[in-house]
């Protein structure tokens, strides 16, 4: 992996010295895992503290004694010192990218003007005085009004993001998608066994925000896909968006192999929707608009056009498009090149097995370039933005 200059300079910035060194004021703790404090030092200094049983085990910012074992065993290998008990402490949900007020905090009576560079303010790389207790970390957990604003659709014109490719009405098409660290999207078949619980908050704020729900049929049925329900929290914020009380839901299904006794049918505040080809079986059409459902045809054979769907639900106003897979709609969607914008949460945890990749099917002729929008952080897990570039 090659690590370009800007990085390498940014990391001088950060960081100076083993482990931080004198000065660490970014937002990133690279070398820090959970168990670490920061505790206060003398003049400003600080140390970085590991807690264990017997205490926190100090090591004081920018000393210079030696940060490793020493080689003592024969042939020169390391001599793993004893492993301490650790007890882990727990964080808030913090910015990690891009660089803002938000993720550096400054001090009483500091001038937001009074930042260096990459976000990280004046003098708070320092020695003494105005070095280190200047800037620190924000570690709490974000309000609701918080994440929606952190996670807002951007601004789209007529021919917005998808529909300019589509060659129809504006929309901006966000998938919103879990995986482990070695990849797999789900675990026994459900995602919720790697979710957490701000992956959750942010899960619901996202449906909070969107005009429509898109979901494949498999999906639909493994993760028991209920109506949204409309919450107070966001019935402000959706009012003035001009958006109804919740978003409604989209199944994408070439069979319409689906249950329609169920409450996703029969029981929503909005009608269900039931994206599908033209081919589709006439008798299963009519049951599902007998139970309340909204067909729409976006194909011309039995399945699915993405481009088409989207145009589709662009044009019945729904221009605040979430997807939430699963992998072979995701796989369909990237394919045909209509996907805007992937938020992506990486679960600090390892499954193996053969659990699906968040997409599957057949693979692009070329891989699509997304760039990094933001990325924030709680208890180990990664919750990242990425948008068309």
């Amino acid at each position: 992996m090659r690590v370009g200059a800007a990085w390498w300079a940014w990391r001088g910035r950060v960081g100076q010295g083993d482990y931080g060194g004198a000065g660490r004021a970014g937002p990133l703790r690279p070398w820090l895992g959970a168990d670490c404090l920061a505790v206060p030092g003398r003049g400003g200094q600080g140390v970085l503290s590991r807690q264990t049983e017997a205490g926190p085990v100090a090591r004081p910012r920018g000393s210079t004694g030696p940060s490793r074992p020493p080689l003592d065993r024969p042939g020169g290998h390391r001599q793993p010192p004893a492993r301490p008990r650790l007890r882990a402490t727990l964080q808030g949900m913090r910015r990690l990218f891009p660089v803002t007020d938000e993720t550096v905090a400054r001090t009483p009576g500091e001038a937001p003007g009074g930042e260096g560079v990459g976000g990280v303010p004046e003098g708070s790389g320092g020695d003494g005085a105005g070095g280190v207790g200047r800037a620190h970390l924000v570690d709490r957990e974000w309000s609701l009004a918080e994440l929606a604003a952190a996670y807002a659709y951007p601004e789209l014109g007529p021919e917005g993001a998808a529909g300019a490719g589509s060659g129809g009405p504006g929309a901006w098409l966000r998938a919103n998608m879990v995986s482990t660290l070695d990849g797999a999207a789900q675990h026994d078949g459900r995602s919720k066994p790697i979710s957490s619980a701000a992956d959750m908050r942010i899960f619901g704020t996202l449906r909070a925000l969107a005009d429509v729900v898109i979901a494949g049929a498999e999906t639909v049925r493994q993760e028991g896909y209920r109506p949204a329900r409309a919450r107070a929290e966001f019935a402000q914020m959706r009012e003035a968006a001009g958006q109804g009380p919740v978003p409604a839901i989209a199944v994408v299904s070439a069979s319409l192999n689906l249950d329609f006794t169920l409450p996703l049918f029969t029981s929503p505040l909005v009608p269900t929707l039931i994206l599908t080809g033209a081919a589709a079986a006439p008798d299963r059409i009519a049951a599902a608009e007998k139970a309340g459902a909204r067909v729409v045809v976006a194909g011309d054979g039995v399945g699915v056009e993405p481009a088409r769907a989207v145009r589709a639900l662009a044009e019945l106003g729904h221009t605040r498009l979430l997807t939430e897979g699963g992998p072979r709609l995701l796989g369909q969607l990237v394919a045909a090149g209509v996907l805007d914008e992937l938020c992506l949460t990486v679960a600090p945890m390892l499954t193996a097995g053969d659990a699906q990749r968040i997409a599957g099917g057949p693979a692009v002729a070329v891989p699509q370039r997304f760039a990094l929008a933001s990325l924030l952080e709680e208890e180990g897990f990664l919750f990242s933005r990425y948008q068309r570039s």
